[in-house]
């Protein structure tokens, strides 16, 4: 299972989960993504995070940042890319 090689698992969970909308989430979603940039199962949990609708900070990528791929790839799909 991918999730068994993952960097956080050594991590405090609530480390991937920022609470509130406010600056004070940032530090703690540039925390999570500094546990992701060394993961080797990065993509694998990225495309988890995306097809499971995670609220949370997963895959190198905070919760705006998936809405955004998602939204520019559904784009692309209906413009034939």
């Amino acid at each position: 299972d991918w999730r068994s090689k993952a960097a956080c698992l050594t991590v405090d969970p609530g480390t991937f989960f920022p609470i509130g909308n406010t600056g004070a989430r940032y530090p703690q979603v540039a925390e999570a993504k500094a546990v992701c940039r060394e993961c080797v199962v990065k993509g694998i949990c990225l495309k988890w995070a995306i097809d499971n609708n995670q609220d949370s900070a997963l895959g190198g990528m905070s919760e705006e940042e998936r809405r955004s791929l998602k939204r520019r790839a559904a784009r692309a799909r209906r413009a034939g890319c």
